[in-house]
């Protein structure tokens, strides 16, 4: 008999307690590695909101110590809002991220609920059209999307930014997004036609709000690309009235000589936004993530 259950008591109570060590240990190692990586991933976010109100001598003495009486400053702070567009730079990263994201969200529902409920002739062609943009970077078409945009007359416009950042995204929420879509029953959906509900009404009534955890996934990285992005600010819309918070931070660094101070009090004023979504769509994101993983 191989079965624990047949075996002496003794040999029994053995044999368990080791299996609960087993598991005991192997959730202890993956704590451990959790709790490493997240201390990994949040130090460099905790150094700079450190050394952001301390005073330059004090960054470059131990740059790992907390602020004392003594080296705390909020100069950086002061140069930041008083003397610059930083407000303006940061309303405009506002406005493009936010633009895109809605965007983002809204057509790569539609596309996903299309591609998942409706069968036509090149369905899997126009899956795979879109799958590519996950694998080709956009930034390979810099010089045609300049083009495109210098002939709508766009350039150094939020307009061509958020155009820009609503195809870079739209690949991967059309992905993530059909394959929720897919998991929804049909029998809920038929119901519905049955009652006599139009196709919009299913959409933006049952399917949405099913697809929470999904939408809360795209929206974070969908987000973080747009709002950290330098290249296309840099290149469509380098103004000083356009300027998103990633292009304006670029002031404070010289070839020569860098403002420390502002520099990091602007990166602690732009990482706020991305605190913020993650704490209100946290839950959400770990729903989506894990429901992917086991469907």
């Amino acid at each position: 008999m191989n079965s624990i259950s047949s075996l002496p008591a003794e040999q029994s109570a053995t044999v368990a307690g080791r299996g609960r060590l087993r598991t005991n240990l192997g959730r202890i190692w993956v704590h451990v590695v959790l709790c490493t990586y997240a201390v990994i991933a949040l130090f460099p976010i905790a150094l700079i909101l450190i050394n952001s109100i301390k005073s330059r001598d004090a960054i470059f003495d131990n740059p790992l110590a907390f602020p004392t009486p003594e080296s705390f400053s909020l100069i950086g702070f002061e140069k930041v809002l008083h003397n610059t567009n930083f407000m303006l730079y940061f309303g405009n990263s506002l406005v493009v991220t936010l633009g895109s994201l809605v965007l983002i969200v809204l057509f790569g529902a539609m596309a996903g609920w299309a591609l998942s409920e409706y069968k036509f002739r090149g369905n899997r062609l126009m899956a795979l059209y879109l799958a590519l943009g996950i694998m080709i970077p956009i930034r390979l078409g810099t010089v045609s999307i300049l083009q495109l945009v210098v002939s709508l007359n766009l350039i150094n416009t939020r307009s061509a930014l958020i155009l820009v950042y609503t195809a870079q995204g739209l690949p991967l929420a059309v992905m993530i997004l059909s394959e929720f879509i897919r998991q929804i029953p049909k029998e809920l959906k038929d119901a519905a036609r049955c009652d006599g509900v139009g196709e919009f009404k299913i959409f933006f009534q049952i399917i949405l709000p099913l697809i929470r955890p999904a939408i809360a996934t795209v929206a974070v990285f969908t987000m973080i690309p747009a709002w950290n992005d330098l290249w296309f600010p840099l290149i469509l819309a380098p103004s000083d009235e356009t300027k998103t918070v990633t292009l304006g931070v670029q002031q404070f660094i010289g070839q020569y000589v860098t403002d420390w101070n502002s520099v990091l009090a602007s990166l602690s004023l732009a990482v706020i936004p991305i605190l913020i979504l993650y704490v209100i769509f946290s839950r959400q994101l770990i729903r989506g993530l894990t429901s992917g993983a086991v469907k």
